[in-house]
């Protein structure tokens, strides 16, 4: 059990809880809108446990964001915890090689909702604003893009991103629940292995209404309404940068420093 009161608080979530597409809507925006895609401990030295009080520690008590494994594991808890039905899958990432990552690289949530499957994703950076339900043979818009799934093979279903009419694909998943303790060894691998894209550098972005902010060792990008800022700075600079956008502070080796400032 979680504290579903400060983790509603923590992502600026104050309507009434209801099961239905409309909360689910406004939960994963508003989670979105509140909580970073982050994988700064991973370069601070600070290992990350798959379980869901240490997510609740960082992410709410201690106002951090997370990557996939931290930030869907605990959305799933609360949605489970508010009465919604939700469950764990295992997605692969598509690659520049046109492959696709091993089974666990990516934690992912369906949830089942008035007889429609819907994919909810709030550890996948720049992604859709709201969960998209799961139909083939169209064109789904949402507010940050245009998406669409097909089959991929026998054993999965790929969700796609259309940008210009042109089809990219984002990840393969099925359908099969799964326990978060099987997403270990992958989560120890983007903890440790050079080949990892999470350990060659930092980064930390959130989404915003109309855009989004994202930050790495030497460069802050800012959308907004269709336009692109950058920012370049010197990487001991990271880290002032990090209090200034995302009001986190950061303490080199002890994790409970890494906490918000306001």
């Amino acid at each position: 059990m979680i504290d579903t009161k400060k983790y509603l608080q923590r992502i600026n979530y104050a309507q009434p809880i209801k099961v239905t597409r409309d909360t689910l809507f406004q939960l994963q925006r508003a989670h979105l809108l509140s909580v970073p895609f982050e994988n700064l401990d991973i370069h601070y030295g600070i290992p990350i446990t798959l379980d869901t009080n240490s997510f609740f520690y960082k992410i709410v008590e201690s106002g951090r964001g997370g990557f996939c494994y931290e930030l869907n594991g605990l959305f799933n808890q609360l949605l489970n915890e508010l009465g919604f039905k939700s469950r764990l899958i295992s997605a692969r990432t598509y690659g520049k090689d046109n492959s696709y990552s091993p089974e666990y690289d990516h934690l992912v949530l369906l949830v089942t909702l008035e007889n429609q499957d819907f994919l909810v994703d709030v550890g996948f950076g720049k992604f859709s604003l709201h969960p998209l339900p799961i139909t083939f043979g169209e064109v789904i818009s949402d507010r940050y893009g245009q998406f669409s799934f097909d089959h991929y093979n026998s054993s999965y279903i790929r969700v796609n991103e259309i940008q210009n009419d042109l089809v990219s694909p984002q990840y393969i998943f099925s359908t099969q629940e799964r326990e978060l303790i099987e997403f270990k060894a992958r989560c120890k691998y983007h903890q440790s292995c050079k080949e990892s894209h999470f350990t060659q550098k930092k980064v930390i972005s959130i989404a915003k209404e109309n855009g989004r902010v994202t930050l790495n060792n030497t460069q802050l990008k800012i959308s907004q309404s269709g336009k692109e800022r950058l920012i370049e700075f010197n990487e001991e600079e990271f880290e002032s940068k990090l209090k200034e956008y995302f009001h986190i502070e950061l303490g080199t080796n002890d994790s409970k420093n890494l906490g918000r400032t306001n």
